[in-house]
């Protein structure tokens, strides 16, 4: 069967997909540029419009898209295969473009407890490549059998040479199982990236930034303020982070320093388990409802979120009924997988 033809609306470029690829994947490898993050269809960040054409989802069927969005036409690039040629409205990511994506080993130079399930990875890189991305992209740990685990880069870009991990513990998960109690210093891993389009937009509004994040969904965004930070850019940022207890808020210190010496940044805590007690200063329900509760419209507003499927979804919804354009919103999605047999992933070298 020859190759579907997908043509952008926007822009007019066009390309082309093999039999059985989809649209997401083929235009990543033919250098296209189009917004994407979890990759499994759960977070609706490559969603396009359908402007002529028919797709199929042979894989699983879009969960980042309501029935609202499906009936406009809205599909994912991610999961979508084309029947026909199609024509797709979709914006392109531009900042990206020129950052290579490549695959390489580091080496375990560091395992922090950060909490009871969340450990503090670092990884040195080889001194004869440079991994040049984006703060809020993630790479992808290569495993056995093909198998990969997306990790957010909790580093800023300037830290050179390492980058920084936040791996949460994942009951049955292998892998993360295997951070925890096997993997020693000095074991290699391998790696790709990065990838994704979860980064600080620059344009010339510089409107003020809401960043949220559940769970360890605070690791691409300390790798944002952090990057904003070396930068001198001081653009207002309200941060929210939620937690289910404040034990697992594990990096509050940190962050109240950059409160403390930075007039432009602003913390809330959201705790969601009733039970806590502990919560001083913040907000008792999920981290969402948060952002709802300081802000009666989000006009204008940038914001950057980060964490499981559930919190974006219930978010984008809630945000826009708040008044912001979805445009202005991005975000990076994850799912924890436990199906991934580890045997042998490293050894010291």
């Amino acid at each position: 069967m020859p190759p579907h033809k997908v043509r952008l609306s926007g822009s007019g470029k066009e390309f082309e997909v093999r039999e059985d690829e989809t649209v997401l994947g083929a235009a990543l490898r033919q250098g296209v540029m189009l917004p994407y993050s979890c990759k499994n269809g759960t977070c609706g960040s490559c969603k396009g419009r359908l402007r002529a054409g028919e797709v199929d989802y042979p894989i699983h069927p879009p969960l980042g898209l309501d029935e609202n969005e499906k009936n406009a036409g809205d599909i994912l690039l991610c999961q979508a295969v084309p029947v026909t040629d199609l024509e797709v409205e979709v914006r392109e990511i531009e900042a990206v473009r020129d950052i290579p994506v490549l695959m390489m080993p580091a080496r375990v130079v560091e395992k922090t407890p950060l909490a009871d399930t969340v450990m503090k990875v670092v990884l040195r890189l080889p001194a004869a490549q440079h991994l040049q991305f984006l703060a809020g992209q993630y790479i992808d740990i290569l495993l056995p059998g093909g198998k990969r685990r997306a990790f957010s880069i909790a580093s800023s870009p300037s830290r050179d040479g390492e980058i920084e991990l936040h791996v949460r513990h994942v009951e049955g998960g292998d892998f993360t199982g295997w951070v925890f109690d096997e993997m020693q210093l000095k074991d290699i891993l391998r790696l790709e990236g990065p990838l994704g389009t979860f980064f600080v937009r620059h344009d010339e509004e510089r409107r003020p930034m809401i960043m949220m994040g559940g769970g360890t969904g605070i690791a691409p965004l300390k790798s944002m303020i952090e990057d904003l930070l070396a930068h001198g850019d001081t653009r207002p940022i309200h941060l929210f982070w939620g937690a289910r207890r404040t034990e697992e808020l594990y990096m509050e210190d940190l962050i109240h320093g950059w409160v403390d010496d930075h007039t432009h940044i602003e913390y809330t805590p959201a705790i969601s388990e009733p039970g806590d007690q502990r919560v001083q200063s913040g907000f008792a329900g999920y981290v969402h409802e948060a952002v709802l509760d300081a802000y009666t419209t989000l006009a204008h507003h940038d914001v950057y979120m980060s964490g499981p499927p559930a919190m974006i979804d219930a978010a984008r919804h809630a945000f826009q009924d708040k008044g912001i354009r979805e445009g202005r919103l991005y975000y990076d999605s994850f799912e924890f997988g436990s199906d991934v047999p580890v045997s042998i992933l490293a050894r010291p070298h």
